[in-house]
């Protein structure tokens, strides 16, 4: 089933940190029973990259021994898959460790260790230093897990946190427990070569490198045929994907694998995950209008409305060219497609004309949904190194607040689109508040709840929406002739 976020208790005793600069989400994965000797509990912070990633984990442990465990008392083997984009994710994920070492005192035979994209830039301080954990693994070097465990086992730490210029895990089946066994992710690319001022992802995964499309095509078979029926295709930019064969005879770009996977069945429902907006080519937008089931939605992140500060962030596009590949999508997809973004609030030497830029800039889409944060300095990257970070940070949050007040009113007038229309939803769970309610998305990954009747996980279900709450569709099940 799917796995619900955790409640961060252990964040109770410290100063409450602003909510808009905590990890996106954190998930622990579900528990497996097959009798394995040792237990394995993973909890995950941040990106949906993650979330696959430790899927990955969890298969390349299984085999050697590692029963998943939702109880961090009864593991043996205790990681932490962390998120580096935000300070305030490093700093949840220092107390949780600081958690977990009580844990550790009952049972000294535990091992800690931490996973991900934290793990390079702080693998002294977490090892030597601080001595919190046994060992850090860097998102390449999840294969040589079974060793390093053997040398931890063994009495000594154990690290290994070198960057691959090949390294896509394609070989290896993701043990699926993140997934409520209706949706998947499959991870088609790894690492980004855009080096965007602010961002520490090019340092903590590496190059630009893409999975064999053949690869990609046949996980999503396998999928289909355990009963899945929709996948995300990952990555940090899925339209720069390109994959050549070793003979050259063969190659594939994003828009091209895009159809492979939405031919694989027409009750597969294709999503993907992130675009760049240099890289979002007309040939993608009309793939998804020939293909029903590619849903129409886009997260296309602007990062800020003003093309100074856009160029400060080294995004290599200037709003107008933002705006015409706006243009572009409601040109072909039509205003119904979903788009949305992310947006940073207080980016180095921001004005306040600046501010209003990117305010303007959400006027201008009418973004169906953002991730919001004021700007936080991230060690290491461009701007670290060569911006001052001086806008005041009462600013910042002031700022923030404005975009998202801002924000909240455009996505409450595209939900109010939804009203009055029939939508293929696809049933995911049971609505939060009643069993008696269902509760799925529609093509524009707007989550839609109405009556169970008959009707169970994995239908595709016909709803009339009568009711917009701001946040999720109401209605009925209807029958189309």
């Amino acid at each position: 089933m799917s796995q619900p976020l955790i409640t961060l208790d252990f964040l109770a005793t410290a100063p409450a940190p602003d909510a808009s600069a905590l990890p996106t989400e954190v998930r622990v994965s579900a528990a497996t029973r097959t009798g394995a000797g040792r237990k394995l509990y993973i909890e995950s912070y941040g990106c949906q990259m993650n979330f696959s990633d430790s899927e990955i984990v969890s298969s390349i442990l299984a085999a050697e021994g590692f029963d998943t465990t939702e109880d961090l008392a009864a593991a043996d083997l205790v990681l932490l898959n962390t998120c580096s984009i935000r300070e305030k994710a490093e700093q949840t994920v220092r107390m949780r460790l600081t958690q977990i070492n009580s844990h550790k005192k009952r049972r000294p035979g535990m091992l800690v260790g931490v996973l991900g994209c934290m793990a390079e830039r702080l693998k002294s301080r977490f090892l030597e230093e601080e001595k919190i954990v046994d060992l850090v693994v860097g998102p390449d070097a999840y294969r040589d897990l079974p060793q390093l465990i053997a040398q931890v086992d063994g009495g000594h730490k154990a690290v290994n946190v070198l960057l691959s210029r090949e390294e896509t895990y394609a070989d290896i089946t993701p043990v699926r427990l993140n997934s409520n066994g209706v949706s998947a992710f499959i991870s088609i690319m790894r690492g980004c070569d855009n080096m965007c001022s602010f961002c520490v992802v090019p340092f903590t995964r590496g190059r630009e490198r893409s999975r064999d499309a053949h690869s990609i095509v046949q996980e999503a078979r396998d999928l289909v045929a355990a009963g899945y029926k929709e996948v995300t295709l990952l990555g940090q930019n899925v339209d720069s994907y390109k994959w050549a064969s070793t003979d050259g005879q063969e190659r594939v770009n994003f828009a091209q694998l895009l159809e492979r996977v939405a031919l694989v069945s027409p009750q597969l429902r294709v999503r993907f995950s992130t675009s760049h907006p240099k890289d979002i080519t007309d040939e993608v937008l009309h793939t998804m209008a020939r293909h029903d089931n590619i849903c129409k939605y886009l997260h296309l992140p602007a990062q800020s409305g003003n093309s100074r500060v856009l160029a400060l962030m080294n995004r290599t596009y200037d709003r107008a060219w933002y705006e015409e590949r706006v243009a572009a999508v409601r040109r072909i997809l039509g205003d119904d497609c979903a788009i949305s973004t992310d947006m940073i609030a207080g980016f180095c030497s921001e004005t306040e004309e600046e501010h209003q830029d990117t305010l303007s800039l959400i006027d201008h889409v009418q973004y169906d949904m953002a991730y919001m944060f004021f700007y936080s300095e991230r060690p290491g990257t461009l701007a670290a190194r060569k911006l001052a970070d001086d806008v005041p940070l009462e600013t910042k949050k002031r700022r923030l607040q404005e975009i998202i007040d801002r924000q909240q009113a455009h996505s409450r007038a595209r939900y109010e689109r939804g009203v009055g229309r029939v939508h293929q939803v696809l049933v995911e769970n049971f609505s939060k508040r009643s069993k008696d309610d269902l509760s799925g998305r529609n093509s524009q990954n707007q989550v839609v709840i109405f009556p169970k009747q008959n009707f169970q996980k994995g239908d595709y279900v016909n709803v009339l929406v009568h009711t917009n709450t701001g946040g999720s569709l109401l209605g009925e099940a209807v029958q189309i002739s």
